[in-house]
């Protein structure tokens, strides 16, 4: 018997700045929920808040380039107001566990906002060409 799969309506649940704290610092099941169930939750929310998956794609760049720190610092890390808060809460969350020398920690966080853009991605393109059930 296949495991149960985790609805959306479940995952929309989940705190992500939460699974971004406990993610990022040791590996092992907090990482994998991170990268796993977190960033569809992730997702999920991006998808709410009108972000775009080239934006997250952007703002992974910003971390990898210039710090999660000066990423921190963006008044608008993402266009529009609902994705500003959810970006900042993200980021927030992550440089509260990430000393400011921890490149390989905010090497992860970009990776981390790369996954979602691309499942952000993957929700647009295959979500308009669901067909609705018998």
């Amino acid at each position: 018997m296949p495991p149960e799969r985790t609805t959306d309506a479940e995952l929309r649940t989940y705190d992500v700045s939460l699974l971004l704290r406990y993610g990022l610092t040791p590996d092992g099941a907090h990482r994998t929920a991170l990268f796993g169930d977190g960033a569809v939750a992730a997702a999920l929310a991006a998808e709410e808040a009108g972000a775009l998956p080239r934006a997250l794609t952007y703002l992974a760049e910003v971390v990898r380039r210039d710090g999660l720190r000066r990423a921190v610092l963006l008044p608008e890390p993402l266009p529009g107001r609902a994705a500003t808060a959810l970006a900042g809460e993200w980021l927030t969350a992550a440089s509260s566990v990430l000393g400011p020398t921890d490149l390989e920690g905010e090497e992860r966080v970009a990776r981390w906002l790369e996954t979602v853009a691309t499942l952000l991605a993957l929700r647009r393109v295959h979500g308009a060409h669901r067909r609705p059930g018998p």
